[in-house]
């Protein structure tokens, strides 16, 4: 419950009308996310598929190779068919933010057998961390962390099961050992549907603990290792009988891509950015914005007195396996942050980062190099739950400092509540059903203007409709780009370029025999059966006197003017 009251009060503002209110510092994800939702909804409705033809008709969209967090949509598909996506999206928000901190709360508890005070700190860090609150700005598939708890939890019962018990002939507690096995490929494989991102990040970070303890403690290895590493190859081997088939339509099926579209010189953590507070902190300064690419990625805001005393930490906790596997991951992850260029206060430093020796591999090249940064406050948060535990447990002096050197390295951390701002209305034309009139249920309806990546707002009519409906373009990664590479949307085709334009500008353009060939040209190439235009649209006088002079008078019902093609 406490974590779900830190989580609520950060997002109340979008529950005051989660369908007319949107998350301000990233609107246009928080679309394509709803949309999202909607489609993934409709798999209670037995239409359901790894990829989909409700968006960019008449191609379709591959859902793997997109963040379309497919299993949380079919687990909140009831909400969403009730109360709409918008609600589910909220929902989502909050419960993503306490759910991660209550399963590394249950984790530092149980597993390291921390003071419920410990606990609680290093779960409010995981959960609350400057990164997860700045992700909580519509990134779902980053912030939906709390079955990384669960993985970890089951790769320690994995190596726990592997050293040998006492009066069993010395041998691995082998029943444990497949059960941790099976039960870690399940979990994996769920992740997969819910953010690999965050999956490969944690992979990457559970493998650099791993060769730190190995080499701290090699009688450990000696003991654990061959068990632990066949129990290992059984979890990948179950994982591959699911995921082998999503994970091949994701890089090499229809519409899938195989390479990343995000420059890794443009998403690095600017090294300055480590020892500066989130502006999302109460005590943030916007200044500090600056130093990030934008508010959605203040992976690595965490503040010099922390850092500080992670350093003490460290250094008083002694030479464990376990401090020394986070102090590791800890500067292996952080480095990799830092990308290709070492960049410190917005310049470069002509320094390469250790990122550049990782850039261009598979899945590698994927994932942005700021957001490795994400592993972190994990790792911080374990160190300080282990130093918290030893001050309870102790008197005097001590406890006193390690207490409030603590506390005043988390108060500058704890976050504001997400600023929202209001939305473009659905129409009543869609709302109402008024769109049955003049498109089947699974037809094509061309709203005007078309959604783009920058400019997504249609998008929110088909998912208010429960994405009943398809239409063209749209906001999504797709092989669109030079020579079948990423690249977010499609090229408009001329009839949705000059409605665009008229939207900008206000100006009718000159229709002639030409502009309505080629209008008549794209709207089949689309399998349209209507357009649509909203009445409170921008400019709409303008762009509907343009698609008359394109496709012929308009009829008016509801709030909208819509043409049958």
């Amino acid at each position: 419950m406490f974590f779900a009251a830190l989580a609520s009060a950060l997002t109340h503002r979008l529950w005051a009308d989660p369908t007319g209110l949107v998350l301000a510092l990233n609107p246009e994800d928080q679309v394509l996310y709803e949309w999202f939702l909607a489609v993934d909804a409709r798999a209670l409705l037995g239409d359901f598929g790894l990829s989909t033809d409700r968006l960019n008709a008449p191609d379709g969209v591959n859902l793997m190779a997109n963040t379309s967090v497919i299993a949380l949509g079919v687990l909140f598909a009831p909400v969403t068919l009730l109360f709409g996506a918008p609600v589910t999206f909220a929902l989502l928000v909050t419960l993503n933010l306490a759910g991660t901190a209550t399963a590394w709360y249950l984790l530092f508890s149980r597993t390291l057998r921390a003071r419920r005070a410990a606990a609680t700190l290093g779960g409010a860090l995981c959960g609350l961390a400057p990164g997860m609150v700045s992700q909580s700005n519509s990134h779902l598939h980053m912030t939906a962390q709390w079955l990384l708890p669960v993985i970890v939890w089951l790769v320690v019962r994995l190596l726990r099961a592997a050293e040998p018990v006492a009066g069993a002939a010395g041998g691995p507690d082998r029943r444990r050992l497949t059960t941790s096995a099976l039960g870690l490929a399940a979990v994996v494989s769920v992740q997969v549907f819910i953010g690999e991102e965050v999956l490969f990040l944690a992979a990457l970070t559970l493998l650099v603990m791993a060769v730190t303890m190995v080499v701290a403690d090699r009688d450990l290895a000696r003991r654990a290792l061959p068990a632990f590493t066949g129990a290992m190859a059984l979890a990948t081997g179950a994982a591959l009988l699911v995921l082998a088939r999503p994970l091949w339509f994701q890089f090499a099926g229809p519409l899938g891509v195989a390479d990343g579209m995000f420059s890794p010189h443009y998403f690095s953590a600017d090294l300055r950015s480590w020892w500066a507070v989130s502006p999302l902190s109460l005590v943030g300064n916007e200044r500090a914005a600056r130093l990030s690419t934008g508010p959605a990625e203040y992976n690595t805001f965490l503040g010099w007195p922390l850092l500080v005393v992670t350093v003490g930490c460290v250094v008083w906790l002694g030479r464990r396996p376990l401090v020394l596997a986070c102090a590791t991951g800890i500067l292996v992850m952080g480095a990799l942050s830092l990308g290709p260029e070492v960049v410190f206060d917005g310049t470069g430093t002509g320094l390469p980062g250790p990122y550049a020796l990782l850039g261009g591999l598979p899945v590698v090249d994927g994932a942005l190099p700021m957001r490795f940064a994400l592993a972190v406050p994990p790792l911080i948060a374990t160190l300080l739950v282990l130093a918290v535990d030893r001050a309870l447990r102790g008197t005097g002096r001590v406890r006193r400092l390690t207490l409030v050197a603590v506390a005043v390295a988390v108060v500058p951390l704890i976050p504001a509540p997400l600023p929202t701002a209001h939305r473009p209305p659905v129409p009543e034309f869609v709302t109402a059903g008024h769109w049955r009139t003049c498109v089947e249920p699974g037809g094509v309806l061309v709203p005007v203007p078309l959604a783009t990546p920058k400019q997504p707002w249609p998008m929110q009519w088909a998912t208010a409709a429960d994405a009943e409906f398809s239409m063209p373009q749209g906001f999504f990664i797709g092989p669109h780009g030079r020579g079948g590479s990423a690249a977010m949307g499609v090229a408009p085709r001329p009839t949705s370029a000059l409605l665009a334009e008229v939207a900008r500008s206000g100006l009718r353009p000159v229709v002639g025999d030409e502009q309505r060939r080629r209008a008549a040209a794209d709207v089949e190439h689309w399998g349209a059966s209507c357009v649509v235009l909203a009445a409170d649209t921008a400019h709409s006088d303008s762009l509907r006197l343009t698609v008359e002079a394109l496709y012929g008078p308009a009829t008016r019902l509801s709030d909208a003017w819509y043409w049958r093609v």
